[in-house]
């Protein structure tokens, strides 16, 4: 009997081997690594277990082995892709990013760390053109989706979109930290765009849902006194690994932030960040992957990219049946900048009108998405 699509992804996956304790239990209980693709693996300790099993067909994504290892799997029939020196990321890491991951070196200043030295690295290289740069970037965006379909895989997942300009300690910074919360506590895995401005404040709620409510207050307050990434990301930074410090082990959230931006620095509330250097690649999969709708917050060029971005699919319903949109802030999106009237003629006569929503405050968005999705 052929696979369901869903059959097909957890079969798929059920061959991949993302770390050292995945590869010993693979190799204890089954004896063979004939088919696995083993992704960024540090196996220079496991020469014993590569000489003893079968390696026809597998894939050997970017893990370092000693040079007998790497000779045995590859006359076994396995494909052995090394690991890339000289490059400031792993272009076939298994895993999406944590926030300490890409802060590592922030005492030593943001341009010290991960996420500075990847951006420093795609400028240089987009600039000149390098094939074998633009191979790597492909690479490592593709493996990032997979790791993001890994982490999502049966999540019911809510979009919030917004602007970065949106600064902390604004009414509206709370608001959206409020949203972020109030979809936590209602079991819905909060995903945002994973920068500054309103992606940290959703990011930031969800974040602290797990506390008292008088920790998102407190933790409003400490942030206040670095408003903006601009003019210093260090200080900025700096002020949110406080809040972590200060409530460790907060709620789980999603950041989808792109090194094609990336003199907005991630935002460090987010649990897990699937960066990308493709923002194209980025933008999609974050609007694909919102399957219990999106909350649109005010923004500018960007956030009305993602309206419409979001509203094709639905239009047509390559995605299956349409999924709830809701626009926050009626002058916003009715005066300042009125995609809602486009909206709503688009939507008029199809599936999608009932999917569709204005509220004049943060605080109704969370009904009006409960209502939209039945």
């Amino acid at each position: 009997m052929p696979h369901t699509p869903a059959q097909a992804f957890h079969a798929a996956h059920d061959r991949e081997i993302e770390s050292l304790a995945e590869f010993d239990q693979v190799v204890t209980e089954h004896r063979t690594l004939t088919h696995y693709r083993v992704q960024a693996v540090d196996l220079r300790d496991r020469t014993d277990a590569l000489l003893s099993v079968g390696c026809e067909g597998a894939v050997f994504l970017g893990c370092p082995m000693g040079p007998e290892a790497a000779a045995a799997v590859r006359a076994a029939g396995a494909l052995v892709f090394p690991p890339v020196p000289g490059v400031p990321f792993d272009p076939y890491r298994g895993f999406v990013y944590t926030p300490g991951e890409l802060f590592e070196h922030l005492d030593e200043g943001y341009d010290a760390t991960p996420d500075a030295r990847a951006y420093a690295w795609l400028r240089l290289t987009k600039a000149d053109g390098d094939v074998f740069a633009s191979m790597l970037r492909a690479v490592h965006d593709d493996a990032v989706s997979d790791a993001l379909d890994e982490l999502l895989a049966g999540a019911r997942v809510v979009g919030v979109m917004g602007g970065h300009a949106m600064a902390r300690g604004t009414d509206a910074y709370a608001g959206a930290a409020r949203l972020g919360r109030e979809l936590a506590r209602a079991g819905f895995t909060v995903a945002t765009g994973g920068g500054p401005g309103a992606m940290e404040a959703a990011n930031l709620g969800a974040y602290t849902a797990p506390f008292d409510d008088a920790a998102l207050d407190e933790a409003l307050q400490l942030l206040a006194k670095a408003p903006s990434f601009t003019p210093s990301v260090t200080d900025w930074a700096r002020a949110a690994f406080e809040v972590r410090e200060r409530w460790p082990g907060g709620g789980t959230s999603v950041g989808i932030p792109t090194w094609f931006y990336g003199h907005e620095p991630p935002n460090a509330f987010a649990s897990h960040i699937a960066k990308y250097f493709a923002n194209a690649t980025r933008e999609d999969g974050l609007l694909a992957r919102s399957t219990a709708g999106v909350v649109f917050l005010p923004g500018a060029a960007g956030t009305v990219q993602e309206v419409f971005d979001n509203a094709t699919p639905n239009y047509y319903e390559s995605r299956g049946e349409p999924t709830p949109m809701v626009l926050v802030d009626r002058a916003h999106w009715t005066e300042r900048l009125p995609a809602w009237p486009l909206l709503q003629s688009l939507a008029r006569g199809r599936s999608m009108e009932s999917r569709i929503a204005l509220v004049d405050r943060i605080e109704e968005a969370p009904g009006a998405l409960k209502r939209l999705g039945g």
